[in-house]
């Protein structure tokens, strides 16, 4: 399946003025939508006005969750290139969490063309300013109308775009973080390797407790001992500590985060030690006692690197680096963000062009 009708909307909207974009809540003129039905897979790809869609109140996803999802950027480059960042690994890794919820495999190449056919047509909403980027939210969902657990025999995948601002209101300095030693997320085997809503869900009420008691984000630690750290609630996490850059290492219920990638690859590229392996809390806040641990920062799609200032755990609290943005989150933002934007030469082949301006 090659080919994508499309319908255009008969009004066009125009872009925010870019520093009033914030995130997530507009959306372009268009969507990408495809179906699928057992026995005849996938088809009726179609680029169609953004809009609502008629879902039966007994579609499976309502009542049993079985959805993924995905987040990617475009940018507009100085010379007015838009280029989308690592789309086949995002591809690679929606396909991924697709397999985890038993959901068919996509054709990548489809979903690629699909996006950037979509880009085209709605490239007037991708802003300039440095800072923002045109989101990119792929996504299916389940929707036999079946009040029954099995898997589905009914799916529609859709690709919605939002020109966003930073993610963080408050700007490019550091958050701070409680360390949750309640509530847990996910354990080896479940679902905590894929971009599921289930995931996103079960993350709610720890945020929305730390976020009462003054907190940014949730740091996770796993499941099983509450021990070892996994990740943020909406980021890979990482430390530096005696000049060693440490993440957790992926083990079934992190996510493999695209820029967690990133980072570990341009670090090393730098010459700089970057090790994946478990690391406890206790371990982290000894560095802290014995003046070792250099930065903690976050990094994801949305955000970038986000810088960690402050980290609380059974009502211990440490300051990291003076609660200023480290030398090495600043240089990796600015290095990636950089390459996204085409001011830097993409040395890694991460950059897919789409379009010009």
């Amino acid at each position: 399946m090659t080919d994508i009708a499309v319908t255009l909307a008969e009004k066009r909207g125009t872009l925010t003025a870019e520093d009033k974009l914030g995130f997530g809540k507009i959306f372009t003129d268009h969507m990408f939508v495809m179906d699928y039905v057992s026995g005849k897979g996938w088809h009726n790809a179609r680029i169609v006005p953004y809009g609502d869609f008629d879902l039966s109140p007994a579609a499976m996803v309502l009542h049993y969750g079985q959805a993924i999802f995905e987040g990617m950027k475009a940018f507009c480059t100085d010379d007015n290139r838009i280029v989308v960042y690592r789309p086949m690994d995002h591809w690679k890794r929606f396909n991924i969490s697709a397999d985890i919820l038993s959901i068919p495999q996509m054709d990548s190449e489809v979903l690629n063309a699909g996006l950037n056919k979509l880009i085209e047509i709605d490239k007037h909403w991708v802003p300039k300013s440095l800072g923002t980027s045109l989101y990119i939210r792929p996504f299916v969902i389940s929707t036999d109308p079946y009040v029954g657990v099995k898997v589905a025999d009914q799916y529609t995948m859709f690709i919605i775009t939002s020109p966003v601002g930073a993610y963080y209101a408050s700007g490019f300095k550091p958050v701070k973080i409680k360390v949750e030693d309640h509530f847990v997320r996910a354990v080896k085997g479940g679902l905590g390797e894929a971009k599921t809503p289930a995931n996103y869900a079960a993350s709610l009420k720890a945020s929305e407790v730390a976020k009462k008691e003054g907190f940014t984000q949730v740091l996770w630690l796993d499941a099983i001992e509450q021990k070892y750290i996994e990740e943020v609630g909406t980021m890979n996490i990482f430390f530096k500590i005696d000049n060693e850059i440490i993440t957790p290492e992926l083990n079934g219920s992190i996510l493999n985060g695209i820029t967690r990638r990133s980072v570990i690859q341009v670090a090393k590229d730098w010459g700089m030690k970057v090790t994946e392996r478990r690391i406890s809390i206790d371990e982290v806040f000894a560095a802290h006692e014995q003046g070792k641990l250099q930065e903690v920062f976050g990094s994801g799609t949305a955000a970038v690197i986000s810088p960690v200032g402050e980290l609380s755990w059974k009502g211990r609290n440490i300051v990291v680096n003076n609660n200023q943005t480290g030398e090495t989150s600043q240089k990796l933002f600015d290095h990636i963000t950089s390459i996204q934007q085409g001011r830097v030469a993409d040395k890694f082949g991460w950059i897919g062009e789409v379009t010009k301006l």
